[in-house]
């Protein structure tokens, strides 16, 4: 049982799970005080109602689990009346969730394998998570970057004592972080490598971001088509492709050492940086090659060049390790996060390694919101689960479990899958035909949700803290969804 408990002045506090307009704040953390009247709940006791109470238009709910009770049908005609349609949404209302479930708006659970597109690492309404963030909120949870935080300072020392890194820049996405990657590398590329016409390099199939910068950065036409004129100073190769790495870099070192150009005034230009994913996500789960990642590097320095890697997705545990890159024995310049590093509360970071902690200086880049000391709470919350609460080692756990599933399936099903392939728990499925959407919608049917990487790729992306036995669930759910999308197995 759980007691409201009275105070003098007649209000209560407790540490209920409150369902109010499909908004839950969780127990053991959020602490609500007021007067309330309303439908009694087995599992509480109330104080006894006085004069002047309000009350709540909905009932207490104290259950650990989701909901399941049918709430009212949410219209999504008022939704688009009102939001702009730059999304392609599911026909699907989610309401509640809890570690790696999700409700609907009509009672149903699902296992959720796209965690906000592996963003919420420790999955829905963690009882630490919400425990820190309820009581941030409560003391200080923003104040603008004119001061000093406590919050920041701490998240800050922990990303660089755990990486390569030596100072860290604190905004609010994935997007934001690769901007200030480009602006540092711009900055460098002028200052310390004399060029007028810094190029950075890039691979074909990235994902960098929706900002004007990092659709250029993003070597797919399909995010950049309409938005013209891009970004100058982009070149692009084939990912994993050494040779054409090579080709490219020497091109823009002849440029830049081409005493003819300098006879003639034309601008300096040169390679400032190669901008890289340790596993592209976004285009198709496709996990990087040593050899190419190590003549990245080798190419950096030798040609002072800042190596760049966008750690966005698959870092902060998603592959079974810290950061991505230490899947392949580098270490970059430069490293970005978002997604998962707050655990579902907006936060990006920028780290840069020393020799570039003094290149911005103050003014020169800048969020309003980075860093604030309620994301910074959430941050700490993750790290802590990954390095104290053995949730790296549960990726790595559960990680093997789905790949041993999916490479079961591609074997079952050859004519339908051509290879499963990813890290930890960002793994791909990669069909021969174009059909990874119909694909996602029949999982959604059978209760796990999935998202697509492309026309041919399906992704999995649980929260890190998924357990066995939900995971099993979602695998049963997926061989569902391959019986009845493509018949028996073979």
């Amino acid at each position: 049982m759980r007691t409201i408990h009275e105070r003098k002045d007649g209000t209560f506090m407790t540490p209920a799970f409150i369902s109010s307009s499909h908004v839950f704040l969780s127990d053991p953390c959020f602490w609500s005080s007021g007067r309330v009247s309303g439908r009694r709940h087995r599992n509480a006791v109330y104080s006894k109602p006085q004069s002047g109470t309000v009350r709540l238009p909905t009932r207490l709910v104290l259950e650990d689990a989701p909901s399941r009770e049918k709430t009212t049908q949410f219209d999504r005609a008022e939704f688009d009346r009102y939001v702009q349609n730059t999304y392609a949404r599911y026909p699907l209302t989610l309401v509640s969730g809890r570690g790696s479930k999700v409700v609907d708006d009509n009672g149903r659970t699902y296992i959720d394998c796209v965690a906000g597109i592996a963003t919420c690492s420790l999955g829905h309404a963690d009882p630490r998570l919400v425990s820190a963030v309820s009581d941030q909120i409560r003391r200080l949870h923003h104040v603008s970057n004119l001061y000093y935080t406590v919050e920041q300072a701490s998240l800050a020392k922990w990303l660089v004592e755990h990486s390569c890194g030596d100072r860290v820049f604190f905004c609010n996405s994935g997007a934001e972080a690769n901007e200030a990657a480009l602006k540092l590398v711009r900055k460098y590329a002028h200052t310390q490598l004399g060029l007028d016409v810094p190029v950075v390099v890039t691979a074909m199939n990235s994902f960098h971001g929706r900002t004007l910068a990092t659709i250029t950065a993003t070597g797919q036409p399909k995010y950049q088509r309409g938005f013209e004129p891009l970004m100058p100073g982009f070149r692009y190769v084939p990912y994993n492709d050494v040779a054409a790495l090579e080709r490219v870099v020497n091109e823009l070192e002849q440029m830049r050492n081409s005493w003819w150009r300098r006879i003639q005034g034309a601008p300096r230009t040169g390679l400032a940086a190669i901008m890289l994913e340790a596993l592209q996500g976004e285009g198709g789960v496709m996990p990087g090659d040593r050899a190419f990642f190590a003549a990245a590097q080798r190419i950096c320095e030798r040609t002072g060049a800042l190596l760049v890697l966008d750690e966005v997705q698959v870092g902060m545990g998603r592959t079974g390790k810290l950061f991505g890159f230490e899947n392949l024995s580098i270490q970059p310049d430069i490293f970005t996060l978002a997604k998962g590093l707050g655990g579902g509360i907006p936060i990006g970071a920028m780290i840069c390694n020393a020799r570039l902690r003094d290149i911005l200086q103050p003014g020169e880049h800048a969020s309003t919101f980075g860093g604030n000391p309620l994301a910074c709470r959430a941050g700490l919350v993750v790290t802590r689960a990954l390095v104290e609460d053995n949730v790296l080692e549960n990726v790595r756990a559960r990680g093997a479990q789905l790949r041993n599933t999916l490479e079961s399936l591609a074997r079952a099903y050859p004519s339908v899958v051509r290879e499963t392939r990813g890290w930890g728990l960002i793994q791909g499925l990669e069909f021969h035909e174009p059909c990874s959407p119909q694909f996602v919608q029949a999982a959604m049917r059978e209760g796990v949700l999935l998202v697509p990487a492309g026309p041919r790729v399906v992704r999995f992306v649980p929260p890190l803290t998924i357990t066995e036995s939900e995971l099993e669930e979602a695998i049963q759910a997926t061989r569902r969804a391959f019986r009845n999308l493509f018949g028996s197995e073979s």
